[in-house]
Protein backbone atom coordinates (compact mmCIF):
# COMPACT_ATOMS: atom_id res chain seq x y z
CA UNK A 1 0.00 0.00 0.00
CA UNK A 2 1.28 3.89 -1.04
CA UNK A 3 2.63 5.23 2.20
CA UNK A 4 3.77 9.21 2.80
CA UNK A 5 5.32 9.05 6.20
CA UNK A 6 7.01 12.60 6.98
CA UNK A 7 6.78 16.07 5.42
CA UNK A 8 9.55 18.38 6.42
CA UNK A 9 10.81 21.94 5.77
CA UNK A 10 14.09 22.92 5.87
CA UNK A 11 17.00 26.12 5.66
CA UNK A 12 20.10 24.67 4.22
CA UNK A 13 22.74 26.86 6.33
CA UNK A 14 26.53 27.46 5.44
CA UNK A 15 27.52 24.75 7.52
CA UNK A 16 24.43 22.48 8.82
CA UNK A 17 20.53 22.29 7.72
CA UNK A 18 18.14 23.52 10.02
CA UNK A 19 13.90 22.00 10.88
CA UNK A 20 12.00 24.73 9.97
CA UNK A 21 8.80 22.38 10.16
CA UNK A 22 7.49 18.93 10.22
CA UNK A 23 4.94 16.44 10.02
CA UNK A 24 5.03 12.81 10.08
CA UNK A 25 1.69 10.01 10.34
CA UNK A 26 3.48 7.40 11.51
CA UNK A 27 0.16 5.13 12.39
CA UNK A 28 1.85 1.92 10.61
CA UNK A 29 4.49 1.32 13.42
CA UNK A 30 3.83 0.07 16.45
CA UNK A 31 3.11 2.89 19.27
CA UNK A 32 6.66 2.03 20.80
CA UNK A 33 8.40 2.03 17.58
CA UNK A 34 7.41 5.82 16.58
CA UNK A 35 9.75 7.24 18.82
CA UNK A 36 12.94 5.64 17.15
CA UNK A 37 11.35 5.78 13.56
CA UNK A 38 10.31 9.88 14.10
CA UNK A 39 14.08 10.31 15.53
CA UNK A 40 15.40 8.29 12.05
CA UNK A 41 13.27 10.08 9.55
CA UNK A 42 14.59 13.33 10.92
CA UNK A 43 18.22 12.76 11.20
CA UNK A 44 17.75 11.22 7.37
CA UNK A 45 16.39 14.39 6.12
CA UNK A 46 18.63 16.61 8.02
CA UNK A 47 21.61 14.76 6.38
CA UNK A 48 19.87 14.61 3.12
CA UNK A 49 19.31 18.34 2.94
CA UNK A 50 23.19 19.04 3.80
CA UNK A 51 23.94 16.94 1.38
CA UNK A 52 22.21 17.89 -2.26
CA UNK A 53 23.14 20.95 -3.96
CA UNK A 54 21.03 24.15 -3.91
CA UNK A 55 18.48 23.86 -7.50
CA UNK A 56 18.54 20.23 -7.37
CA UNK A 57 15.92 17.76 -6.62
CA UNK A 58 16.57 13.95 -5.69
CA UNK A 59 15.56 10.63 -4.78
CA UNK A 60 17.41 8.39 -2.54
CA UNK A 61 16.33 4.99 -1.20
CA UNK A 62 17.11 4.18 2.43
CA UNK A 63 16.54 0.91 3.24
CA UNK A 64 12.38 0.16 3.06
CA UNK A 65 11.95 4.17 2.37
CA UNK A 66 12.42 6.62 -0.21
CA UNK A 67 13.45 10.23 0.29
CA UNK A 68 12.72 13.16 -2.05
CA UNK A 69 14.32 16.23 -1.84
CA UNK A 70 14.16 19.73 -3.22
CA UNK A 71 16.62 22.81 -2.39
CA UNK A 72 15.47 25.29 -3.85
CA UNK A 73 18.37 28.42 -4.91
CA UNK A 74 17.38 30.53 -2.01
CA UNK A 75 17.94 27.43 -0.06
CA UNK A 76 14.83 26.11 1.28
CA UNK A 77 14.71 23.01 1.41
CA UNK A 78 11.60 20.52 1.16
CA UNK A 79 11.73 16.57 2.02
CA UNK A 80 9.10 13.75 1.90
CA UNK A 81 9.47 10.22 3.11
CA UNK A 82 7.31 7.72 1.88
CA UNK A 83 7.58 4.27 1.07
CA UNK A 84 9.00 2.73 -2.55
CA UNK A 85 5.34 2.56 -4.21
CA UNK A 86 5.20 6.48 -4.04
CA UNK A 87 4.75 7.90 -7.63
CA UNK A 88 8.20 9.82 -7.60
CA UNK A 89 6.50 12.69 -10.01
CA UNK A 90 3.88 13.08 -7.38
CA UNK A 91 6.48 13.47 -4.36
CA UNK A 92 8.00 16.06 -6.14
CA UNK A 93 4.80 18.58 -7.07
CA UNK A 94 3.77 18.45 -3.72
CA UNK A 95 7.61 19.49 -2.41
CA UNK A 96 7.27 22.25 -4.86
CA UNK A 97 3.89 22.84 -3.33
CA UNK A 98 5.11 23.21 -0.08
CA UNK A 99 7.76 25.19 -0.72
CA UNK A 100 5.71 27.86 -2.34
CA UNK A 101 3.27 27.71 0.61
CA UNK A 102 5.53 28.10 2.84
CA UNK A 103 7.69 30.86 1.19
CA UNK A 104 3.86 32.91 1.02
CA UNK A 105 3.25 32.45 4.28
CA UNK A 106 6.68 32.97 6.02
CA UNK A 107 8.86 35.88 5.25
CA UNK A 108 12.57 35.14 4.52
CA UNK A 109 14.15 36.48 7.03
CA UNK A 110 12.89 34.03 9.61
CA UNK A 111 14.28 30.97 7.80
CA UNK A 112 18.20 31.06 8.96
CA UNK A 113 17.25 31.41 12.99
CA UNK A 114 13.31 29.72 12.18
CA UNK A 115 12.46 26.39 14.87
CA UNK A 116 9.60 24.52 14.87
CA UNK A 117 7.97 25.89 17.02
CA UNK A 118 8.20 29.24 16.32
CA UNK A 119 7.62 29.57 12.37
CA UNK A 120 3.77 29.86 11.90
CA UNK A 121 2.80 27.33 9.23
CA UNK A 122 0.16 24.98 9.82
CA UNK A 123 -0.42 23.61 5.90
CA UNK A 124 1.79 20.63 6.24
CA UNK A 125 -0.65 17.99 7.97
CA UNK A 126 -3.43 19.02 5.65
CA UNK A 127 -0.86 18.33 2.67
CA UNK A 128 -0.38 14.89 4.50
CA UNK A 129 -3.57 14.34 4.57
CA UNK A 130 -4.37 14.98 0.95
CA UNK A 131 -1.52 13.02 -0.40
CA UNK A 132 -1.75 10.15 1.50
CA UNK A 133 -3.41 8.72 -1.60
CA UNK A 134 -1.52 10.14 -4.83
CA UNK A 135 -4.32 9.23 -7.16
CA UNK A 136 -6.81 11.34 -5.35
CA UNK A 137 -4.54 14.38 -4.70
CA UNK A 138 -2.75 14.69 -8.05
CA UNK A 139 -4.97 15.15 -11.59
CA UNK A 140 -2.48 13.52 -13.57
CA UNK A 141 -2.27 10.15 -11.99
CA UNK A 142 -5.47 10.16 -11.41
CA UNK A 143 -6.12 10.30 -15.33
CA UNK A 144 -3.64 7.41 -15.92
CA UNK A 145 -5.06 5.09 -13.43
CA UNK A 146 -8.29 5.58 -15.00
CA UNK A 147 -6.82 4.79 -18.54
CA UNK A 148 -4.98 1.97 -17.66
CA UNK A 149 -8.52 1.07 -16.31
CA UNK A 150 -10.12 1.81 -19.77
CA UNK A 151 -7.26 -0.01 -21.47
CA UNK A 152 -8.15 -3.20 -19.97
CA UNK A 153 -11.68 -2.99 -20.24
CA UNK A 154 -11.23 -2.57 -24.02
CA UNK A 155 -8.69 -5.45 -24.42
CA UNK A 156 -11.20 -7.78 -22.47
CA UNK A 157 -13.84 -6.36 -25.32
CA UNK A 158 -12.05 -6.92 -28.27
CA UNK A 159 -11.16 -10.45 -27.41
CA UNK A 160 -14.11 -11.42 -26.18
CA UNK A 161 -15.28 -9.69 -29.99
CA UNK A 162 -12.94 -11.43 -31.77
CA UNK A 163 -14.24 -14.99 -29.36
CA UNK A 164 -17.50 -13.89 -31.22
CA UNK A 165 -15.89 -13.60 -34.62
CA UNK A 166 -14.10 -17.51 -34.60
CA UNK A 167 -17.44 -18.69 -33.23
CA UNK A 168 -19.20 -16.98 -36.47
CA UNK A 169 -16.59 -18.94 -38.61
CA UNK A 170 -17.15 -22.40 -37.35
CA UNK A 171 -21.23 -21.02 -37.47
CA UNK A 172 -20.10 -20.42 -41.10
CA UNK A 173 -18.45 -23.29 -41.94
CA UNK A 174 -20.91 -25.74 -40.48
CA UNK A 175 -23.91 -24.03 -42.31
CA UNK A 176 -21.69 -24.74 -45.53
CA UNK A 177 -21.09 -28.03 -44.57
CA UNK A 178 -25.06 -28.55 -44.50
CA UNK A 179 -25.43 -26.44 -47.71
CA UNK A 180 -23.27 -29.45 -49.21
CA UNK A 181 -24.76 -32.47 -47.78
CA UNK A 182 -28.49 -31.14 -48.55
CA UNK A 183 -27.57 -30.72 -52.10
CA UNK A 184 -25.95 -34.30 -52.06
CA UNK A 185 -29.49 -35.32 -50.21
CA UNK A 186 -31.25 -33.47 -53.24
CA UNK A 187 -29.11 -35.03 -55.98
CA UNK A 188 -29.87 -38.52 -54.21
CA UNK A 189 -33.55 -37.64 -53.49
CA UNK A 190 -34.05 -36.83 -57.70
CA UNK A 191 -32.28 -39.93 -59.11
CA UNK A 192 -34.46 -42.21 -56.86
CA UNK A 193 -37.08 -40.74 -57.37
CA UNK A 194 -36.41 -40.57 -61.27
CA UNK A 195 -36.45 -44.61 -61.49
CA UNK A 196 -40.33 -44.72 -60.11
CA UNK A 197 -41.65 -41.95 -61.97
CA UNK A 198 -45.23 -42.44 -63.77
CA UNK A 199 -46.67 -41.55 -67.00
Amino acid sequence: MVRLFTLSVFFKGASEARLLKTTSDLQSFSFFQRGTVNEFMTFASKTIVERTQPALRQSVKQDAYMCHVYVRADNLAGVLIADHEYPHRVAHTLITKILDDFTAKVSADQWQNGTDSSIAFDSLPAFLTKYQDPKEADPLTKMQTDLDETKIILKNTIESVLERGEKLEDMVTKSEQLSMQSKAFYKTAKKTNSCCSFT
